[in-house]
């Protein structure tokens, strides 16, 4: 399973959703487009600002997780954003790689 963080913001007929509707209410609306695809929220929030709504899930594979913010985004309803989450192990494990590039404008 990999964790990514979602945040999302309402737009549109999402925002008066959101309000008839509560937060409640999307949170298992949440829950159950997770579960569509095996996957699990672990958190979720509601903010004001530039994000309505934000948390961590568990998901199988990239697949699925681009197949979800795919079908969300379609909506016209929210703007999601997903984020891959690493552990510390993992980034452990990428510092100790040696990958080779060339920067631009370097020989």
């Amino acid at each position: 399973m990999t964790k990514y963080l979602f945040q999302g913001k309402y737009v549109g007929e999402g925002i008066k959703g959101l309000m008839q509707e509560g937060g409640s209410k999307r949170k298992d609306a949440v829950i159950r487009a997770l579960e569509s695809v095996g996957g699990s929220l672990e958190c979720i929030y509601y903010a004001f600002g530039e994000t309505d709504v934000l948390g961590v899930f568990d998901i199988p594979d990239e697949a699925s997780a681009a197949a979800l913010s795919l079908m969300i985004n379609a909506s016209g309803a929210v703007d999601l954003r997903l984020t891959p989450l690493m552990t510390p192990e993992v980034l452990d494990a990428a510092a100790g790689k040696t990958p080779s590039y060339r920067a631009p404008g370097q020989q």
